[in-house]
């Protein structure tokens, strides 16, 4: 069948995962009375509950006898290792841009890696429907991007489609001239060419891999030549040309629509799953047993945050999750990493029962520790910190990001002065319509470690800050960290709320009436920079002797509800984040207070050294 590969790439909610469900539907994949969630390629609950998309997925569609593969690839730059994985799979790319906000970092970062090994792709200007929408100013923005990528000639002349995925309609004009996406479905069949097919024996590069209770390891990629058959002898070439193992292929399995369908054959240019291989994994080549030369696949940037994993060693580790064991976590952590190129996880030089797990970003290692805690898995994980490098003449190097700030007017003041402080440095700032300013910084990651939420207080909720790594560049000093301490609890037991009332003047609490707390364990903020030891677990003495008046009534301030992202950006360099599938704690490293002291001592004197 005439094929062709086509990846849908954009920033995130720019509109990818919507217009792949107008696109199935009005390609008569779904039967008219068949029932499909709203975001079908979602399927992932963390994907549905966040509404990005994590994992890279295939799904198959056939318009006017073409068979088209699409990839819907995830927006954010942490699952970036995704992104170029899946390019080395596809033609074409179609280059989703929302009309109103116009190219943002994500979508910078996902079309360079498309121009770079030569797609030439189409340009779709979503959500024209926008009563804010700016279609020829945004067209204007993805030439000059497009330009600034160094694109060649060929792909500078790209195609622009109109449209909304949403209302299921596209035009090669900004006004509205069909009520279908057939114009789009025409422009991908005559735009983009059918995969190129290569002479030779059965070879194709593994690009996703997965793990299916029924069927094992499922490898995803395209076919590069030759054709593959169920029960087929194969190989596994690592990139460096060595046999990784030898075996038969127990299934083969092609994409129709939203599901995976077992197939006899098939044949060069096609995407396709295959199981019955144990060890191979991403980025191996498999083939028959004569190909001797291994498929070059795409590197992979380099992860530039890390984050320690340990075993929850707390009084209540174990009460709320079933896998506490260092072995079972560690076993977790590798499996991750095997399907994830992006991640790398390593046994930590300081610590037995701890792993270095370095990635993208707080996103990608949030949703992993999140994962992992629907799972059942309790665990402790220490504050995200950079990885530095080192360059030729010994200069110490640290990862510097590129950082988008959208917000009202009234509140650029205070965002830049914030900023500033974290040692950012401004590049742009100029107005975006409706009374609000665009703001870019070049910012040292470190510096935007737990920002967000600052952020979104500084401006009342109404900015969007977006960022994408731009460059090691040399270390631009220390960044002040958290201005106030922590307040402790002494002891263990459950709070009590006559205690927590008589305490709330020191500052605000992270637990409420009956929270299990152990000594140790942070239970608020102080309002001053030091720590604070306190009693929440003391209740009111009770005697027979009346009170000469009427007790007071104990009213509670609400506390402050710690999410998993608050918890890891709020955490200093001596506190850890204690995660089960039940609860988020915040504690110090060292439970007790004379340890606490002691290793304290040993650190200044260490600097002081």
């Amino acid at each position: 069948m005439n094929l062709r590969n086509i990846a849908i790439i954009a920033h995130v909610d720019h509109g990818k995962t919507t217009m792949i469900d107008r696109l199935l539907s009005q390609s008569g994949s779904f039967r008219e009375n068949q029932k499909v969630a709203e975001r079908a390629m979602d399927s992932n609950d963390l994907e549905r509950e966040r509404g990005i998309t994590i994992l890279a997925k295939v799904t198959s569609l056939v318009w006017k006898d073409v068979r088209i593969n699409i990839v819907d690839t995830p927006g954010h730059a942490d699952f970036g290792g995704e992104v170029e994985r899946i390019l080395n799979m596809v033609d074409g790319a179609v280059l989703l841009v929302d009309a109103a906000e116009g190219p943002m970092p994500q979508t910078k970062f996902v079309l360079q890696k498309a121009l770079k090994i030569g797609l030439r792709p189409i340009v779709c200007i979503n959500k024209i429907d926008r009563p804010d929408e700016r279609h020829n100013e945004v067209v204007n923005e993805v030439f000059d991007l497009f330009a600034a990528l160094e694109a060649s000639e060929e792909q500078l002349d790209f195609p622009i489609i109109y449209g909304s995925a949403k209302h299921g309609w596209m035009s090669r004009t900004p006004a509205q001239t069909e009520d279908t996406m057939a114009p789009l479905f025409d422009l991908i069949v005559s735009h983009f060419n059918p995969p190129v097919i290569e002479e030779g024996p059965f070879r194709m590069l593994v690009t996703t891999i997965e793990a299916n209770p029924f069927l094992g390891r499922v490898l995803t990629g395209r076919v590069r030549s030759g054709s593959v058959k169920a029960n087929q002898s194969v190989k596994a070439l690592s990139q460096d040309g060595k046999v990784v193992e030898q075996g038969r292929i127990s299934k083969v399995l092609a994409f129709r629509g939203l599901e995976r369908v077992p197939v006899d054959e098939c044949f060069a240019g096609d995407i396709v799953a295959i199981s019955g291989l144990t060890t191979s994994t991403v980025a191996d080549t498999i083939c028959e047993a004569t190909v001797t030369e291994p498929i070059k696949a795409q590197p992979i940037d380099p992860p530039t945050l890390t984050m320690t994993f340990r075993i929850n060693d707390g009084p209540l580790a174990g009460k709320e999750g079933d896998k506490v064991q260092s072995r079972v976590i560690r076993e977790r952590l590798l499996r991750e990493a095997e399907g994830n190129v992006a991640l790398k996880v390593t046994a930590s030089e300081n610590e037995t029962d701890a792993f270095e797990v370095a990635g993208r970003g707080e996103l990608q290692l949030g949703i992993l520790i999140e994962t992992m805690r629907r799972e059942g898995f309790e665990l402790t994980v220490g504050r995200p910190r950079v990885v530095f490098r080192t360059d030729e003449n010994g200069q110490k190097l640290e990862p510097i990001e590129e950082v988008i700030v959208d917000v009202d007017e009234a509140y650029s003041g205070i965002v830049v002065q914030k900023l500033s402080e974290r040692r950012a440095e401004m590049r742009d700032m100029r107005p975006s319509g409706a009374g609000r300013q665009r703001l870019v910084f070049h910012a040292p990651t470190r510096g935007l470690i737990g920002y967000q939420g600052e952020l979104m207080s500084d401006s009342r909720g109404t900015a969007i800050m977006n960022r994408l790594f731009h460059a090691y560049e040399p270390y631009v000093g220390d960044i002040p960290g958290r201005h106030t301490g922590a307040l402790l609890s002494n002891g263990d037991g459950e709070a009590v709320a006559y205690a927590i009332f008589n305490l709330q003047d020191r500052g605000p609490m992270f637990i409420e009436h009956g929270t299990k707390v152990y000594a140790g364990m942070i239970i608020g903020e102080h309002t001053r920079g030091n720590d604070l030891e306190l009693n929440v677990i003391k209740g009111k003495k009770l005697t027979n002797v009346r009170a000469s008046g009427k007790d007071e009534a104990v009213v509670l301030t609400p506390p402050i509800r710690m999410s998993l992202e608050k918890a890891l950006a709020y955490v200093g360099d001596d506190e850890l984040v204690e995660i089960t599938p039940k609860s988020i704690r915040l504690r110090k490293i060292y439970l007790d207070a004379n340890e606490r002291k002691r290793m304290s001592r040993a650190k200044e004197a260490a600097d002081v050294a």
